[in-house]
């Protein structure tokens, strides 16, 4: 497999730095893989939800209410024959079955978004990982060089000592679950408040 092609975008007269630019294209790789991988029934339902999410939609309801139940509330007045007599039970079931619809469109929706929430979560939490351990790596360097000019006077700096090393993510996962922990026993273990 060929290494994709940088190229500065062209959102501005001024092209982009390259580093912001590849970061640019990586964010829209993943939107764009994102929708190519789409199912034709998946298309279609965020099709209908994005409809149902508009005013027109709302208007339409309206509507359909509005012929439904004036016919059926006067029709001697317009001659029109009763097919749902108040309280309108068969505009019920219909608006309750549309509603139903309309529900489940929306979860579908959500679980993808939240699947692509989740994929741009884990590129930003791998991202800091890769950020913390190169400025880990940039502190070491400079303790380093601040050592070995003869200019510089030398000196221990604890706070230096400590931040050249990277932080492992499974033991502060482990120290976080640990203190967590506590708490939530702590907190049930508190007698309850009554107001």
């Amino acid at each position: 497999m060929s290494e994709p092609q940088h190229r500065p975008l062209s959102l501005h007269p001024d092209p982009l730095p390259e580093l912001i630019s590849q970061n640019i294209e990586a964010i829209v790789a993943l939107h764009t893989n994102a929708e190519r991988n789409l199912s034709r029934h998946q298309r279609w339902v965020e099709t209908a939800t994005h409809f149902f999410s508009r005013p027109a939609f709302l208007y339409l309801i309206v509507v359909i209410v509005l012929l439904w139940t004036l016919p059926n509330v006067a029709p001697e007045q317009w001659n029109l024959p009763q097919f749902d007599p108040p309280p309108f039970g068969e505009l019920g079931f219909v608006m309750s079955f549309g509603s139903l619809l309309v529900t489940i469109g929306v979860l579908i929706q959500q679980g993808r978004q939240e699947k692509l929430a989740e994929q741009r979560t884990q590129l930003s939490l791998q991202l800091s990982l890769l950020s913390e351990q190169k400025i880990a790596k940039l502190i070491a360097l400079v303790e380093e060089l601040r050592r070995d000019l003869p200019s510089v006077q030398d000196r221990i700096d604890p706070e230096a000592e400590v931040m050249q090393q990277a932080t492992d993510p499974q033991q502060v996962l482990e120290v976080l679950e640990e203190v967590l922990i506590e708490e939530l026993l702590e907190i049930q273990n508190q007698p309850a408040c009554i107001d």
